[in-house]
């Protein structure tokens, strides 16, 4: 297949797995899923397989994301064989009386994408960050960190000489 619509097909696959987050939840969202993926929430908890995914998903959907829609969009594809593409996106979960994510929400998502046997893109691996950019490298808060970690390092290299040799 052509590059433009593996591409294109992996887009739809994305903007069909926000659409069944918000129509079926739990159940939808499984489907677009490897039996054996992974998938690395933005807590850092990792959920190994389809399964642990849909159970964990599950009780998220009947409790504190009942209602919500999973909003984002693919900003790069890049192709590392035939059949597997990594995937970077923005989103944001927005509740039902958001239509727009507040900036403080956003998360970027790794996705590795494999084409199965019958055609369809499904994600292998899912990392979710949440957006969070660091102040400006001359803010005050960056310099008195920077400081500080000199000083700290000072400390170790004076009480660890023995290191710096190795």
């Amino acid at each position: 297949m052509e590059r433009s619509t593996d591409e294109a097909a992996i887009r739809r696959m994305f903007e069909a797995l926000c659409e069944a987050w918000a129509r079926d939840g739990a159940s939808a969202v499984d489907a677009f899923y490897t039996p054996d993926s992974d998938y690395v929430t933005f807590d850092g908890s990792w959920l190994r397989g389809r399964e642990a995914n849909r159970r964990v998903h599950e009780e998220l959907f009947a409790g504190m994301l009942a209602g919500t829609r999973l909003v984002g969009e693919v900003e790069g594809v890049r192709f590392v064989g035939p059949d597997t593409a990594v995937v970077v996106s923005t989103g944001a979960v927005l509740w039902p009386w958001q239509k727009v994510a507040p900036a403080s929400r956003r998360s970027r998502q790794t996705l590795v994408v494999v084409r199965g046997d019958d055609g369809r893109w499904r994600v292998a691996s899912f990392q979710n960050t949440r957006v969070q950019p660091l102040p400006p490298s001359d803010s005050l808060f960056m310099r008195l960190f920077a400081a500080v970690m000199r000083a700290r390092l000072a400390f170790w290299r004076r009480r660890h000489p023995a290191a710096l040799a190795a």
